[in-house]
């Protein structure tokens, strides 16, 4: 049984925890799994392309897990998918464009709300905050921006300062980040839409002397440490790891005539320094939950 299974990028190591999630879900269950990365990542046109490579593999897969890099743009080859009727599991953004066996994600918006409420209450309700988003046509973008904002409407000592685009990437958010840093004063606190932003953010704060409180998305094992040092606040765990592990496992068990959930939806967890121990250490040793476990 052959599970092909698409990420978005190879720069996200919330990513490379996904792989790494569905690996572990297909060696557990006898399956193999087949990885699709566009390069360069993020791009609607490499991962249709990628798509029709799948399609066109002998055997072709049993089953597509999929992660669709663009809210409209795949729909074209994803209904290529259906037309060949291979059943397809979603995670971390839904498919649109045809029935999908099953959805795996995380509630973007409700994590939002919870992180940036997290560093309000850590400001005591007051001050200045930067927001860096991620890319303007992502999902998952979108809705921790629309997070941020309402959680921003509901504290009003609280100002959003300025808004950056980080782009999901490193560099780029500590770039951004730094030229606003040059031409605004610096802000009490810093809502990033994931980790890895947040980690060049406090690149960028590091090198310009100033002290903020930052705060991201993912609990990737970079800004464990960081928390752990001090030096972020907090996280919010999007488990992609968790998302692919499960949307595998849905994947193999329909394959097999099973019944799976047409949706299931990881609780929201904050990560501070009181907890982050129990996310510590590398991707390979951290627990995942079979969907029975889920379910108890």
């Amino acid at each position: 049984m052959r599970i092909a299974v698409f990420t978005k990028n190879l720069t996200n190591p919330a990513y490379a925890a996904a792989r790494l999630g569905a690996e572990r879900a297909a060696a557990r269950l006898g399956a193999e799994v087949l990885h699709f990365v566009p390069e360069p990542g993020d791009d609607p046109k490499q991962q249709s392309a990628l798509i029709d490579q799948a399609l066109a593999l002998v055997p072709r897969p049993d089953a597509f897990v999929l992660s669709p890099v663009h809210a409209s743009a795949v729909d074209p080859a994803i209904l290529r998918i259906a037309a060949a009727g291979i059943p397809m599991v979603g995670f971390v953004n839904p498919i649109n464009a045809a029935p999908s066996a099953c959805y795996v994600g995380s509630d973007d918006y409700r994590l939002a709300l919870a992180i940036a409420r997290h560093l309000f209450r850590h400001l005591q309700g007051q001050g200045r905050v930067l927001v860096v988003t991620g890319p303007q046509q992502s999902f998952t973008s979108q809705e921790r921006l629309r997070g941020f904002q309402e959680a921003a409407r509901e504290y009003p000592g609280i100002s959003i300062a300025g808004t950056v685009a980080g782009d999901y990437l490193r560099e780029t958010a500590r770039a951004q980040t730094a030229q606003w840093l040059r031409d605004n004063r610096g802000p009490e606190g810093c809502l990033v839409a994931n980790d890895i932003m947040a980690i060049g953010v406090l690149d960028a704060l590091d090198a310009a002397g100033c002290g903020a409180a930052v705060v991201g998305v993912n609990a990737i094992p970079q800004a464990i440490e960081a928390i752990g040092a001090g030096r972020m606040l907090a996280t919010a765990d999007f488990n992609a790891m968790q998302m692919a592990a499960l949307a595998t496992e849905c994947a193999v068990l329909h394959l097999r005539g099973d019944s799976v959930p047409l949706a299931i939806d990881l609780p929201v967890q904050i990560v501070d320094r009181a907890n982050c121990h129990l996310w510590q250490g590398p991707y390979d040793q951290r627990p995942i939950l079979t969907l029975d476990q889920l379910k108890a």
